[in-house]
């Protein structure tokens, strides 16, 4: 970057060394809560893109790197986690700047929940099965086979704006946890937490084991998806660019995991807390301002209990402190950008067309001193049906769809009754049924009686159009490893080799 006094600029980060964009062009970063430039960053291109792959190929038959026992990755995944926790109010600060994040949720939730995973994973290596060694088999004669898990490759991670270091950590613990090299490719919205931390964390690897490119998904995204040297490609985003992506995978079948977009939908039964849904049910849409893929974005309320539960959420939604999201008292920021939230009132606009009721909110909220910000009044809207535009579409905002109910065949009918299964959940005092009822949902993750309940030592992804592959917890190892069969022989004597009598006369 540039000196404290002029705007910062964020150049990419290939071989370990800080280098400018081939056009010379950079992309203007906003602050989505005043409107103000931040910064600029680098708008790479398919020669940047050359480069770093280039530079991680190298990186993954370097000895320094390829030699390094299991042992000392589990130590430098420590270090990375200390090392995220001793800079953390800086990168904090950096991500609510230009995502608009809360620096209550960034500080109290996103670092430690980073730290935790690099924790996660670096005890997770010592017992993953590396090497396996099979069982001694007679026939068709006796050999010792051993099954290893090396490295897929150079791995290209393209991260999401809305919640950046986040994701960026689910996707290059792992990666790094098996031995692989990286090419990441941050959002031009919020590139400058993703620059740091890969900046911090390149003091602890080989030059080349950890690389940004930055730019937009057309020229840097695409060029890196279809690179023949890049041996998978893990992306957090949208469905439609998910798809675009696999198709493009395939030309050189790269190994993909997809986390795409969800419309999370949780079922209240009339036993439920109505406090606790009440608080829950709102924390689920509510959080980063409704821009997460797993949100509680519909609700599906058993009749008896819909207008106490829809009065209860009204009074607690007009609560919420929306505003400046570096004020610790801040409950939630603003949209990311002006193109985001200009799609979410498209969305408003499309639920009162079709019948639908805003109980609260759906409009833009002026806040002092920040008043070129795009802050949007949490939302709630009911008299919903699951084949409404706003209520089967991702919105990704703090709106929350409210569908009846009577019969619980109904209710989970309605939950699947989507192209999506990313979350799912169930509010009820039933535990033992509703564990049942989990079961019965098509959603990669399912929450009793809460939400963004997320352990770094469980899988997190998608079914259906919400994408395939996990992050987080020893299941994510998998999808960075490739397997391979080393088998040894035994006998010495090629007269004594049965197969050998199925071509040879002895």
């Amino acid at each position: 970057m540039n000196n404290a006094h002029e705007l910062p600029l964020y150049h990419h980060i290939i071989n370990g060394d800080i280098v400018k964009p081939n056009s010379g062009h950079y992309i203007d970063v906003h602050c989505p809560a005043t409107g103000n430039l931040i910064a600029k960053t680098a708008d790479g291109d398919a020669t940047d893109v050359d480069l770093a792959v280039n530079a991680a190929s190298r990186a993954l038959k370097s000895t320094d790197w390829r030699n390094i026992s299991v042992t000392a990755r589990s130590k430098l995944l420590y270090q990375i986690g200390n090392t995220v926790l001793a800079n953390a109010q800086e990168l904090a600060i950096l991500e609510v700047q230009a995502s608009g994040g809360t620096i209550k949720r960034v500080m109290g939730l996103d670092i430690l929940a980073i730290a935790d995973l690099f924790f996660t994973l670096a005890e997770s290596i010592k017992n993953y099965p590396f090497i396996e060694n099979l069982s001694p088999k007679i026939l068709p004669e006796q050999v010792h086979t051993m099954v290893v898990k090396e490295p897929v490759g150079v791995c290209g991670i393209i991260t999401a704006w809305n919640f950046p270091l986040l994701l960026l950590s689910w996707k290059i613990a792992p990666a790094l946890a098996a031995g692989n090299t990286v090419v990441v490719k941050a959002s031009e919205l919020t590139p400058t937490s993703t620059f740091r931390l890969i900046e911090l964390i390149n003091q602890f690897l080989p030059a080349g084991v950890l690389n940004l490119v930055s730019g937009t998904g057309v020229k840097v995204g695409d060029a890196l998806v279809k690179h023949p040297k890049v041996n998978k490609i893990s992306f957090t985003g949208s469905t439609q660019t998910g798809r675009n992506i696999q198709v493009a995978a395939a030309a050189t079948l790269k190994r993909v995991t997809l986390e795409l977009g969800g419309k999370g939908a949780a079922i209240v039964m009339p036993d439920a807390n109505i406090d606790l849904v009440a608080h829950g049910a709102l924390f689920g849409i509510m959080m980063n301002s409704g821009q997460a893929c797993e949100s509680a974005s519909r609700l599906i309320v058993h009749v008896d209990i819909h207008d106490e539960l829809i009065a209860k959420m009204k009074t607690l939604a007009e609560k919420i402190v929306v505003g400046n999201p570096l004020d610790p008292a801040t409950g939630m920021g603003p949209i990311v950008s002006e193109q985001q939230f200009n799609r979410i009132e498209a969305y408003l606009k499309s639920a009162q067309e079709q019948g639908a009721h805003i109980v609260t909110g759906g409009k833009r909220k002026i806040v002092s001193g920040f008043e070129n910000g795009y802050f949007l009044e949490p939302t709630i809207i009911t008299n919903c049906q699951n084949d409404m535009k706003h209520t089967c579409e991702e919105i990704f905002g703090p709106v929350v769809s409210i569908i009846k109910f009577t019969e619980l065949d109904e209710a989970i009918n309605i939950v699947n009754d989507s192209i999506y299964g990313l979350s799912a959940g169930i509010w009820t005092e039933d535990i033992i049924g509703a564990q049942a009822v989990a079961r019965q949902l098509e959603a990669g993750s399912v929450w009793i009686n809460d939400w963004h309940m997320m352990r770094t030592d469980a899988p997190f992804g998608g079914m259906k159009q919400s994408g395939y592959g996990r992050e987080m917890s020893h299941n994510s190892l998998n999808s960075y490893t490739e397997l391979k069969s080393i088998s040894t022989a035994f006998e010495r004597d090629p007269s004594k080799k049965s197969t050998y009598h199925l071509v040879h006369t002895f």
